[in-house]
Parts: C-alpha cells; structure tokens; sequence
C-alpha cells in the first residue's frame, strides 16, 4: 500500500488513533529504530490488521506518527486585517515556544536521530518523511502568518520561504544538534520563553517593516 494511505490531517484521527500514533513515537525513544507494525501493535494492545487498515503500511503509520508530533507545534489562524504588531509578536513569540518545546522534548530527538540514521540509506524513507512532514510541513504552517503580516504593513521581506528559514535559524539555533548529539540542554519552561522571545525580537529587528532595517537588496532568497 502506499504512503498516501496515511492520514494528513490530525483532526481527522480518533482518540484511539492517537493513542496508537503516541504509542509509535514512544517505541522510538525506547527502542530507536526497532518500530515494526508487530512491536507497535503490541505496545498499543491492538492488532497487525488494525494499523494496516488506518494506516495503509510501516512508512504511513510513520508520517502519522511525524504528523502527530507536528501537530503538538501550534500557530494562530491570521489574516491581515486581524493583525497588528502586539497580536503579530504573540504569535510568533507562541509559535517559537510552541517549537522549542517539541523539538527538545525525547520523542522529537529520537525521531529525529533515528531519521538522519537511515536518510541516505535504504533502510527506509523515515528521513524522508520527516522533512515533508515535520520541517516542510511546519514551514507551510507559517507561512501565512508571515504574509499576513507583510500584507498588513507589518513585516517586509521578498521571499516567504528564505524568511521562514531565517526564523527557524534564529529559534532553534545551536539546540537541536546539540540534543542530537547528547549533550544535555536544561530546556525548562523559562529557558523556552526566553529564548522564544528572543528569537522573535532579533526576527522583527531583521524585517519589522517600520524599523528602518529593511533593505530588498540585502535579503535571502530561497536555497
């Protein structure tokens, strides 16, 4: 069966289907790469047939199982008249939280280290699927937030996705690899809301469209 047999949107996933999914993102942090739909079925108390029915086959159960982890990062809704600059920082100071804490949190980093072990490789497509619906994914999530603001007057930049990149630069910074890589980041709630906020004002130093600091010429471009 094929990937596309995977559900694309968590609304759409029961209580019982996301019991399952957090069951998946558990055996990664317990077990590394030994996820298979038997160890699954018997960590979530249900059977082989069941999970293939949801979730078409092993690589559909895993982008569930990213989605659902994605979807723990949460962006607000906006649209240009609905925004101004304190509602804009909220939101971007809530995404960048939001993200923080999932990505230093121990299923984000297993997933993650279980991915870059098999990207490459024929083992299978976890890499793969991590970008499109993790990274990819949230980029796709923000982006409207961010021409909001540029339609409202607020943000002035030439290129969404380069300024996304810019953004996930500043947030996420050294942290992830080095979660990656072991070292151990006391990532408390405090930490996480200072950071965020900082990550945000050094954004809308950079384009904040009234700061004076925006110049076409000098800004990225997709790559």
């Amino acid at each position: 069966m094929q990937q596309a047999l995977a559900m694309e949107r968590q609304a759409e996933w029961t209580e019982r289907q996301r019991d399952v999914l957090d069951a998946v993102l558990a055996l990664l942090v317990q077990s590394g790469d030994a996820v298979t739909m038997t160890a699954v079925a018997r960590r979530a108390s249900c059977s082989k047939e069941t999970l293939y029915k949801w979730f078409g086959d092993r690589d559909g159960l895993l982008t569930a199982a990213v989605q659902r982890q994605a979807s723990r990062v949460h962006i607000a809704d906006a649209d240009a008249g609905g925004l101004d600059a304190a509602s804009l920082k909220m939101h971007l100071t809530d995404y960048a939280a939001s993200w923080l804490r999932v990505i230093s949190g121990p299923r984000s980093v297993a997933l993650n280290r279980v991915a870059i072990s098999h990207a490459g490789s024929e083992r299978s497509r976890l890499g793969a699927i991590v970008l499109e619906n993790g990274r990819f994914a949230l980029g796709r999530r923000m982006k409207p937030m961010l021409e909001a603001g540029r339609a409202g007057g607020l943000l002035a930049f030439a290129d969404a996705e380069a300024v996304f990149q810019t953004f996930f630069g500043l947030v996420a910074r050294d942290v992830q690899i080095r979660l990656l890589l072991g070292d151990r980041i006391d990532m408390t709630d405090d930490r996480i809301a200072r950071d965020a906020a900082c990550a945000v004002d050094q954004f809308l130093a950079l384009f904040g469209a009234t700061n004076g600091a925006y110049d076409p010429k000098n800004q990225p471009r997709e790559g």
